[in-house]
């Protein structure tokens, strides 16, 4: 069987959370970086969920799933593609792995840029509900804040005290 890799998927504006639905009823591993918020309105606040990475969706498959996604699913418009190869853009299992733990566990707003950033430190967070989360020290506006890299989407930041993290000697 044909291994299976992550890629990002362009979907139609305010089309996600439907089209990851109807991956999900397919049977088809997505995931779809929400962020719960609250909006305020003139009369009432209200909790909602929102998209992080707009037209974007992250799918699991291998080649031939990924070719039947573009077939069968209208919302989907294409495969974020590799500048250097030409060929649909791989995310290593890694670098998800890092994001979904990120939005999954912070308690801080997650941005996402992709504004290039000039590498610095690489750092693990020690406390908090991301300890353990591996990525690098960056500070923006004057504030501590922990960067995870996508190659060719950028990098995802959360606000984080510098005194929950610790420098990582020469680790990826």
């Amino acid at each position: 069987m044909e291994n299976e890799h992550w890629y990002a998927m362009y979907v139609k504006m305010h089309h996600e959370k439907k089209t990851a639905e109807k991956l999900s009823n397919m049977g088809i591993t997505n995931y779809l970086p929400l962020q719960e918020t609250i909006r305020q309105w003139s009369d009432r606040k209200k909790k909602i969920q929102v998209v992080i990475i707009p037209m974007i969706i992250f799918v699991k498959s291998n080649e031939k799933t990924r070719i039947e996604i573009l077939k069968n699913v209208p919302s989907i418009n294409g495969t974020m593609i590799d500048k250097a190869t030409h060929k649909p853009a791989i995310i290593r299992d890694e670098e998800m792995e890092r994001f979904m733990f990120m939005l999954d566990y912070s308690d801080e707003a997650v941005q996402f840029t992709n504004e290039q950033l000039k590498p610095g430190e690489k750092v693990e967070v020690i406390k908090g509900p991301l300890c353990g989360l591996k990525g690098e020290l960056i500070e923006i506006d004057g504030k501590s804040q922990v960067s995870v890299r996508l190659n060719m989407l950028g990098c995802a930041m959360v606000e984080m005290p510098v005194g929950y993290l610790k420098k990582i000697e020469n680790q990826e």
